[in-house]
């Protein structure tokens, strides 16, 4: 089956299961755990906003057009503390309205170790099995993404707000007390979040005393000991027995390939 990839999807049951948009198709890649596939990068790209053929994708499937051009591309999403609506130089406003000026929730999650992290309300618990977490819990809902940054940037101060993938990709986490950390953590930031509130008003911040703790189990049979990391631009076939998959990552006993990194990338896949 030939196809443009897309980001891999989820759906969370007892074990995440994991669909493969390939072009209009997508395949259901669970079944397919304990048996070969190849992936073949045929050469062609095409950037995943306008469809252009493309030599070289940016931030994850766009061409240097729309990379430079959409406000999603803009450095403020990787760190909306620096919001560019807030700024008044946000290059698509409605956009800004539609995705940022909306509810956000920051959570914990144990993904290679506690980390900090922030995702609209409509992407639970899409990013947290995207992340590789294995435990998450919502803490905070706040009004905006440039709140929930605000918020991220205060509790990073006391923990890590990234993920090392190559720890979440050999399961080297261990289980975590997320419910004790939360109060652990908002109890250290209490100056700063009560200053957020106090500038953006009382409904900017909600604090989620009731929220439980969300278990994720993934389709994986072997983690790696050591991990090995494909790359389409080096090696336009990646084949091997698929042992598992954890994040965007698929898991093979020849290595590993992250999906979402290759965003636009035309492959033939096949069962060997």
């Amino acid at each position: 089956m030939r196809g443009t990839l897309g980001k891999m999807t989820t759906e969370l049951q007892e074990t995440i299961q994991y669909n493969l948009p390939l072009g209009d198709a997508s395949i259901a890649l669970n079944p397919y755990i304990g048996q070969a596939i190849k992936l073949s990068f045929t050469g062609n790209i095409r950037c995943v906003n306008c469809s252009r053929s493309i030599k070289k994708s940016f931030n994850q499937g766009f061409c240097y057009p729309c990379f430079t051009r959409l406000a999603q591309c803009d450095m403020c999403i990787m760190k909306p503390e620096t919001c560019h609506y807030e700024a008044g130089t946000c290059r698509e406003p409605e956009w800004a309205a539609q995705f940022c000026l909306q509810p956000h929730y920051v959570y914990l999650a144990n993904s290679s170790g506690v980390k900090v992290g922030i995702t609209r309300h409509t992407q639970i618990p899409t990013r947290w099995i995207d992340q590789g977490a294995v435990q998450a819990l919502p803490i905070l809902k706040v009004a905006s993404r440039l709140i929930s940054g605000l918020a991220e940037v205060a509790i990073a101060e006391h923990v890590s707000d990234k993920t090392s993938w190559q720890r979440m990709l050999k399961n080297l986490q261990e289980p975590v007390d997320l419910m004790a950390k939360r109060d652990e953590l908002l109890a250290l930031c209490a100056e700063p979040l009560a200053a957020i509130r106090t500038k953006f008003g009382e409904h900017a911040i909600e604090y989620l005393d009731d929220a439980e703790v969300v278990d994720i189990q993934y389709p994986v049979t072997h983690y790696p000991a050591k991990v090995k990391s494909f790359n389409f631009d080096k090696t336009a076939e990646v084949a091997g027995v698929l042992q598992g998959i954890k994040g965007q990552y698929l898991l093979l006993d020849t290595g590993v390939i992250n999906i979402r990194k290759f965003t636009g990338y035309e492959v033939d896949f096949a069962g060997v």
